[in-house]
């Protein structure tokens, strides 16, 4: 069992080092509790937003995965190929809109009560 822990936390660790993109969302994440910290966010805002960051993280590693498999079993150009790929950023990218929509639902209220003062 763990080994289990153990694989996992080194595919999280490669992800982090390899793919670019998992680094801006781990900065983005830190940003986002920073700020969750600053305006003192209720428990179910803590909730979503723990949801929404975990779930960022978890495509993004399913869409590597995607991407490493699809160039191990061709290096050649695939019609295919190329959609595993797009469809798999494009999951990423849909949630990664209504993250930062999520975001703005949240965040908004606490920013426009300190600019009012």
């Amino acid at each position: 069992m763990m080994a289990s822990f153990s694989f996992a936390i080194n595919g999280i660790r490669t992800a982090i080092m390899a793919e670019r993109n998992m680094r801006i969302h781990l900065v983005s994440s830190v940003i986002v509790i920073c700020c969750s910290i600053f305006f003192s966010i209720s428990t179910i805002e803590w909730l979503i937003i723990l949801l929404v960051i975990g779930g960022i993280f978890a495509l993004e590693l399913v869409n590597s995965a995607i991407e490493r498999v699809v160039d191990l079993v061709t290096e050649e150009y695939l019609s295919l190929a190329k959609q595993a790929k797009d469809l798999a950023a494009g999951a990423v990218f849909i949630y990664a809109i209504v993250s930062i929509v999520i975001g703005i639902v949240i965040f908004l209220p606490y920013m426009l009560t300190i600019l009012s003062r």
